[in-house]
């Protein structure tokens, strides 16, 4: 079985991260996954405190396992969910889209472990400072926000830059994955579109289908041009979006055309207008599942490999 620091300072039995994924992470994925010895993160995304709060509750009403809220900080209500997390003395958070030093003094007084998500060495470094428990350094090849670099670049960068334990994130789907992130000096990952097939997963059957259908180029990136990239899968809303970005509409215009994308594809499986993120991982995901075999089955993968790691080393 392996075990690293990540299952000592939360009390999980796998280190693995459920990503916080807007529409898709609620309370019963992330309970599921809870449940299933790993990590389940609620995603608090553009809504208010009070649509968190009926994901706690609905989250602890189906788990006694630690949980986390994913804290998007370009939201506008980022403010209020904040001081709701500390309220309810949630177990974990992570953030995501910008630097969480605002509220993590709040956070930190309430008991609050908080991991940030970095898609850069600076940022790791600068809540390292802040007081961080661990990091998550999640790499390009991720679904939803993406930062330049690869995982297997930004991965062991972030580990020399900080003493904390890091988990890595982007690109991780099977065992194979779970090895080489524990090579690259990760204790621990995070995995999102691999939990979109989960079965307790409430996303639109049509977003999973996307994700199952999907090979090693269906995905693209999109929002270059307003300094918040987005990694989806490939349709005809991400190809005219991305038409549009290098086109002369002003930016607030584009900013309007991305409006309720994700809404359209996650809630009501629409296939031209909706915005499906996922990550490039998506071509290998070829299967549903519950999510407590989804976690049990990549870790005994990676044990396997692990265990034949030193077959080259003469």
């Amino acid at each position: 079985m392996i075990r690293t620091p990540i299952c000592d300072l939360l009390g999980i039995e796998y280190p693995i991260f459920q990503g916080g994924m807007a529409w898709i992470s609620d309370g019963k994925l992330a309970a599921a996954v809870s449940n299933g010895g790993g990590l389940g993160i609620i995603s608090a995304m553009n809504l208010n405190a009070a649509y968190l709060k009926e994901q706690i509750d609905l989250c602890r009403s189906l788990t006694d396992k630690p949980f986390g809220v994913n804290v998007m900080l370009m939201s506008p209500h980022a403010g209020e969910v904040a001081e709701l997390i500390a309220r309810e003395k949630v177990p974990v958070v992570t953030t995501g889209a910008g630097n969480p030093s605002r509220y993590m003094p709040l956070w930190l007084e309430a008991g609050v472990k908080v991991i940030p998500v970095v898609a850069s060495v600076a940022m790791a470094r600068l809540v390292t400072k802040a007081g961080a428990a661990a990091i998550i350094a999640e790499g390009g090849e991720s679904g939803g926000h993406v930062g330049d670099l690869t995982t297997m670049v930004l991965v062991p960068q972030v580990v020399d830059a900080t003493h904390l334990p890091v988990l890595a994130a982007g690109g991780i789907g099977d065992g194979r994955g779970i090895a080489a992130a524990f090579m690259l000096g990760a204790l621990g990952v995070q995995v999102g579109t691999r939990f979109l097939v989960a079965e307790e997963c409430g996303v639109h059957e049509n977003y999973k289908k996307k994700v199952l259908k999907a090979n090693d180029i269906a995905t693209m990136v999109t929002g270059k041009r307003l300094g918040h990239p987005v990694r989806q899968i490939k349709n005809q809303f991400a190809r005219e979006y991305q038409k549009a970005e290098y086109s002369q509409i002003s930016d607030e215009e584009l900013e309007k055309l991305g409006s309720g994308a994700l809404y359209r594809a996650a809630v009501l499986g629409d296939e031209k207008t909706g915005d499906f993120l996922a990550g490039q991982i998506a071509g290998m995901v070829n299967k549903e599942q519950p999510a407590a075999e989804i976690i049990r089955e990549m870790f005994e993968e990676a044990e396997q490999v692990l265990k034949g790691a030193g077959k080259w080393v003469k």
